[in-house]
């Protein structure tokens, strides 16, 4: 498969920019994978849709704080987005990071974000870099989330000083968001959730379960091979408790649907697919690329938002819905003037 059979033309103006003014207020397209039926409903009319003995497996990973704001000694601005900790010289705090700069960047550089806190750049990590944080009292994780900004992705525009910084705080971050990490991008499909409509839910006998899945920097990276099949995901660190394990299982025995929230949560069920409609608990790293071709042996539904052209997370809802099935209901999202990406609406498919 070519890259360029996952490309569509999108209009700037349907990229959101800023979330629904009610989390659950987003649009939900549903589309029927055995015939391509599709349906527009308010995504606070899920509960409508689903059945009850449905398990819906939602993603708890809280998304870290991890854009930074600073100056080089020269004055130039300079962006830092804070990956995970590495091990480093003893007493150090050394971090993987992506660095941008209106200057050229070297190995010794400082770059000062706050009175008692900056990031000496000591090397470059293939694409990243390793830079060295002195924050105050030594604890990087209390900086980050004092002077940080929610790490939102590239399409959505913000400047250092945009006001919306504080707004993202509360709506880049799902409801049910527990599991503190190194989360660099939201669950957007979470993001549609409230905590209303999640008692809905449950009023209707469909149950809820979640694992934890670290989003990581290959959400922002995109498939530079032609050929589809020589692409490789960054792994990123996943966990699936006992309890989701059983769930799952429960789920499948009373015939239920498995309704995953995200294709993060895809992959992270089947990547520990244990045969039987089973999935394995357990903690790792989760590289599986899922693309069409794929299999699935676990989810039986997804919600999704919609994605980027030729990004690997459309190639996962292509595979499960079917490319052509797919695209079709893309350009009558676009119809139909659906909001796109992150902040935008979302899919259901069933």
């Amino acid at each position: 498969m070519k890259v360029g059979d996952f490309d569509y033309e999108l209009p700037e103006a349907l990229v959101a920019q800023y979330p629904a003014p009610e989390r659950d207020e987003s649009r939900l397209m549903v589309l029927a994978r055995a015939t391509g039926a599709v349906e527009h409903r308010a995504f606070r009319e899920l509960p409508d849709v689903l059945r009850r003995g449905d398990l819906v497996v939602v993603n708890d990973a809280r998304v870290r704080c991890a854009r930074l704001w600073g100056r080089k000694e020269s004055g130039a601005r300079v962006e830092i987005l804070m990956l995970e900790p590495v091990p480093g010289e003893a007493g150090a705090s050394d971090w993987r990071a992506l660095v941008r700069s209106s200057g050229r960047l070297r190995p010794g550089a400082r770059v000062t974000i706050a009175d008692g806190l900056c990031a000496d750049l000591v090397r470059r990590d293939d694409d990243a870099w390793i830079v060295r944080v002195r924050a105050p009292r030594d604890d990087v994780e209390a900086a980050l989330e004092r002077f940080g900004v929610m790490p939102l992705p590239p399409y959505i525009r913000r400047t250092a000083d945009d006001p919306r910084h504080a707004l993202d705080r509360e709506r880049y971050q799902t409801v049910f968001a527990e599991r503190r990490g190194s989360a660099v991008a939201a669950p957007t499909a979470g993001l549609h959730f409230t905590a209303g409509l999640l008692e809905a839910l449950a009023s209707r006998g469909i149950e809820r379960a979640a694992l934890t899945l670290e989003v990581g920097v290959g959400t922002f990276q995109p498939v530079r091979c032609e050929e589809v099949e020589r692409h490789s995901i960054h792994p990123e660190t996943f966990r699936i408790p006992e309890s989701t394990a059983a769930a799952v299982g429960a789920a499948r025995a009373r015939g239920g649907r498995v309704v995953a929230i995200g294709t993060t949560v895809v992959r992270g069920l089947e990547a520990t697919a244990a045969g039987e409609g089973r999935v394995s608990a357990g903690a790792g790293r989760c590289d599986l690329f899922i693309h069409p071709g794929y299999r699935f042996q676990i989810v039986d539904a997804m919600i999704t938002n919609f994605h980027l052209p030729r990004s690997t997370l459309l190639m996962l809802v292509s595979a499960f819905a079917g490319r052509e099935r797919v695209l079709d209901a893309y350009r009558e999202a676009i119809r139909e003037r659906y909001r796109f990406y992150s902040y935008g609406d979302a899919m259901l498919i069933v």
